[in-house]
């Protein structure tokens, strides 16, 4: 018997802040928030950035109850500002699970919960009429459902956390935040362990590209990586298919076509993975491996 497809749908790709304007019309301006289903079963969703919003209207907003899983990468704006405004938590009904990278702190609903209040932000988590839970996650595996989770600290700045979902014989790993060469790093083709162990065999990689080779060299300490990097991770790690992702602000549509064309220039050469750049609404089933 055929297993169901897992679809993995974006919401929103970009890094660093949302943004708007022409230039983002065909790759979008929404922060970070990917969705992975099964047939019409409880969602798992890659960070809240604003991609979140979207995405509650595409399950139903506040006109029934919900239940999902989030997977949070860690607490840095773009990756949560959508959680507010996710409309399924208007309804007492909803239900949402937030796995998200132990904080030094406090317990990481605590944390996240102090840039949920005045005066940054008029309503506090207590007062949504949804139920929101937080759990606090490390270098874990867990289940979710039928989903096997496994969860790794890698090099970001502050506390981050990248993730594989193995579910119904297909494999997706997480690594939107991904600092190339920072953390001690021995040289800037360095790939750690953990980010190895996410990506190892998977059927598709969703990596940080948040620059091109000239932009990191002078933003090395920001935390991302170049494109070309990720390129490297996937091919390392002998993934089927690499998704660019965490798109640079400043990248309008024709500078992420001719980033994809150089990352899969590059991929041929080295005998790399199949590349696409992430866009919002792009839809990607993946089946089981026969």
């Amino acid at each position: 018997m055929s297993r169901l497809p897992v679809r993995v749908e974006f919401h929103g790709v970009r890094g660093s802040t949302p943004c708007a304007g022409p230039q983002y019309a065909r790759y979008g301006g929404h922060s970070s928030c990917v969705s992975l289903s099964v047939d019409e079963g409880p969602p798992i969703i890659f960070d809240l950035g604003t991609g979140l919003t979207p995405f509650g209207m595409l399950v139903g907003g506040a006109a029934h109850g919900f239940t999902g899983h989030a997977l949070l990468t860690h607490l840095h704006w773009d990756h949560v500002q959508g959680l507010p405004f996710f409309t399924p938590l208007h309804h007492p009904d909803s239900n949402l699970t937030v796995y998200a990278p132990s904080q030094a702190e406090g317990p990481v609903g605590e944390v996240f919960g102090r840039i949920m209040q005045p005066p940054y932000f008029p309503i506090t988590m207590q007062q949504l009429h949804g139920n929101v839970e937080f759990c606090d996650a490390g270098d874990d595996d867990f289940s979710i459902g039928d989903a096997v989770v496994r969860s790794r600290f890698v090099p970001h700045v502050g506390p981050t956390l990248g993730f594989r979902v193995d579910w119904n014989g297909v494999s997706v790993a997480y690594v939107s935040d991904h600092g190339q060469g920072c953390c001690g790093a021995v040289s800037d083709d360095w790939i750690s362990d953990p980010v190895l162990e996410l990506c190892d065999g998977a059927d598709l990689v969703i990596h940080d590209a948040q620059h091109t080779a000239p932009e990191f060299d002078h933003k090395r300490d920001w935390g991302h990586c170049s494109f070309d990097f990720a390129v490297h991770v996937a091919r390392a790690a002998g993934a089927r298919r690499l998704a660019l992702f965490h798109h640079c602000p400043s990248h309008g549509d024709d500078v992420i076509d001719r980033i994809l064309l150089e990352a899969r220039d590059a991929s041929d050469r080295t005998n790399g993975p199949d590349v696409f750049a992430a866009a919002e609404g792009l839809k990607v089933d993946l089946e089981a491996r026969t």
